[in-house]
């Protein structure tokens, strides 16, 4: 299995955060508010699938062997069952005017990281680690698809108003 291929037992641990993170708030008062934190990072940890050859790419790559290793070692010591891989999926390619959208959300959550409490922080780690892992699966990276278009798109826009195109 590729670092960059989930297995059903880590896509088991990724939903099993997932759940950990949402269930509080669904339980709670339901406050979209209160999704930010999970809600941001896993949109960071989402794009990280599709920056190859950076840093983040690297980190949505390690979420996904470390998912794999623990799934490994969770799902078979508590049924005694074996693991299967899961068809593997792409979001898709992101140019260089996405990959400066991409940045400055990551300049936005790492803000938001060092202003969080510890409790915010756990749901955005949460977040990161659903979001990167979970967009290595098919079903989730074809639901998501549109992502880095979205990205590629805004950082399309955000460079001609820079260079005043399209202004007046």
């Amino acid at each position: 299995m590729t670092s960059n291929q989930l297995s059903f037992a880590g896509a088991a641990l990724s939903l099993a955060v997932l759940y950990l993170n949402l269930r509080p708030w669904w339980k709670g008062g339901r406050n979209p508010k209160d999704l930010l934190p999970f809600g941001g990072s896993a949109l960071l940890g989402a794009l990280s699938t599709v920056c190859t050859g950076g840093l983040l790419g690297w980190l949505a790559g390690c979420s996904a062997q470390s998912a794999n290793t623990a799934g490994y070692k969770a799902v078979p010591g508590a049924t005694g069952t074996q693991d299967t891989g899961l068809a593997r999926g792409s979001l898709g390619q992101l140019t260089p005017e996405g990959g400066v959208v991409v940045f400055l959300l990551t300049i936005v959550v790492a803000a938001a990281w060092k202003a969080a409490g510890k409790q915010d922080r756990r749901r955005m780690a949460g977040g990161a680690f659903c979001g990167a892992t979970l967009c290595f699966t098919a079903g989730v990276a074809g639901m998501l698809g549109g992502l880095p278009d979205a990205a590629n798109n805004l950082g399309d826009g955000l460079k001609a108003a820079l260079e005043g195109q399209g202004i007046l």
